[in-house]
């Protein structure tokens, strides 16, 4: 959330908005939150932070054009702010508008070339475009400047995958697994690996555990268009559920 600046009489009543907005948010409560950030703006439309953060919401509640529209009012209001771009680059995801994506990833890596979350995200545009050699060199980066983003270093694991890496990527995922024994994204990744190999028994020891951390991880479609997996990987868990 990006902070919420205001001014004279009107601090107090955003203030308290603003935290019950949060309150909701939190709560999961997204419909109250979006009509409490709405409230707000109706005491200050030109706060470019409520603009993003019911943008925010709504993207959380899957309204991805009244994200985008919110998102994009708040950067005309300041247009050196990252943080709208980089939740309007996740939303043009979201419909598959790669280009669209890319280019807002580019306008925060311009303002701020230390994002790691925008080469992250910019990583998952390229992808989303099959172009998996520059996914990986921008999940690269990402790691290089936070070394703890785990989830930037399994999407240069996958990535790698794909690419047919295969030993650097297994030995990545079981890295990843040993720091983080619950990452429940790379216990499945592993699975799925592990089946394709022959080596079952492994593979199915890893699942148990997947099962009992996130049974999301059952519905391919899930893995393949919300978390995204690349192509070969998804291809191999299938495998993995028709045939376990």
């Amino acid at each position: 959330m990006m902070g919420l600046p205001a001014h004279g009489d009107l601090l107090t009543d955003i203030e308290v908005l603003a935290n019950q907005a949060i309150s909701s948010l939190q709560q999961g409560d997204f419909a109250s939150s979006e009509q409490l950030w709405t409230e707000i703006l109706k005491l200050n439309p030109d706060n470019s932070a409520v603009w993003s953060n019911r943008g925010n919401v709504r993207l959380s509640q899957n309204k991805i054009e009244e994200a985008i529209a919110d998102f994009s009012r708040s950067i005309s209001l300041t247009p050196d702010e990252p943080d709208p771009y980089l939740n309007r680059g996740i939303a043009y995801e979201r419909l598959k508008e790669w280009d669209k994506a890319i280019t807002d990833y580019d306008r925060v890596l311009e303002i701020n070339r230390q994002d790691a979350y925008a080469y992250n995200n910019r990583g998952n545009a390229y992808s989303g475009k099959g172009d998996w050699q520059r996914a990986l060199e921008n999940y690269d980066r990402a790691t290089k400047l936070d070394p703890k983003f785990a989830f930037a270093r399994a999407n240069s694991a996958l990535t790698r995958y794909q690419l047919g890496e295969d030993d650097r990527a297994v030995r990545e995922i079981k890295n990843l697994i040993r720091k983080y024994p619950n990452f429940a994204d790379m216990r499945a990744a592993l699975t799925a690996i592990l089946w394709h190999q022959q080596k079952r028994g492994e593979a199915e020891s890893n699942w148990v555990v997947v099962m009992g951390l996130d049974d999301r991880y059952q519905d391919l479609d899930w893995v393949q268009n919300i978390r995204r997996w690349t192509p070969r990987l998804v291809q191999e868990l299938g495998e993995f559920l028709t045939l376990q």
